[in-house]
């Protein structure tokens, strides 16, 4: 099953969450096999951390919620919360296999929070920029909630674009970098 996790930071949280990056670079080496995508969202300066998404696959939702709650950072008090939702990775490949590169280019999440019936299921016809896309789901799978998609685009309004924006009761558009340990 895979998950969609974004960990909002805490204002004022960044000492915490720089003392706290050995052990958080650890842990997430124990899901390196499960993990789809990763890195973390930005303040608009591209550099200071806001928040870490994390696509991963896993066993079942009590696995997804132990991945999210134990984590260093957020057993730490570095998040003010953590959305978790079931997720479905409509391109069906890694980060690491996006085309793109790694670091080339401005990188985004977009999320877009559903109201009303289930939209942009299918992939966008100009796939290009993107890196990880997907419906966010209901813990049964069931019900489609929104949309998270990874992309490379030139601006967050780009961003924004991969979404039909009328069909969703909101939008958010985040500065996002690849995750993982330095090499």
């Amino acid at each position: 099953m895979e998950f969609f996790c974004y960990h909002r930071d805490r204002p004022g949280s960044l000492p915490r969450r720089l003392e706290l990056v050995e052990e958080h670079w650890s842990y997430m080496d124990r899901f390196a096999k499960e993990m789809i995508a990763r890195g973390p969202t930005l303040a608009a300066d591209g550099e200071t951390p806001t928040g870490s998404v994390h696509l991963v696959d896993l066993p079942d939702p009590a696995a997804a919620r132990a991945f999210a709650f134990d984590e260093p950072n957020h057993q730490a008090g570095v998040h003010r919360d953590v959305m978790l939702r079931r997720w479905r990775n409509t391109l069906g490949r890694t980060m690491g296999d996006f085309p793109g590169g790694r670091d080339d280019g401005n990188r985004y999440l977009v999320l877009g929070f559903g109201a009303g019936p289930a939209a942009d299921l299918a992939l966008p016809s100009d796939r290009e920029g993107l890196i990880a896309y997907g419906p966010l789901l209901s813990d049964d799978g069931g019900t489609w909630l929104g949309t998270a998609a990874l992309v490379r685009a030139p601006d967050p309004d780009a961003a924004r674009a991969v979404l039909t924006p009328e069909r969703y009761a909101a939008v958010e558009v985040h500065g996002w970098r690849a995750g993982g340990r330095p090499s």
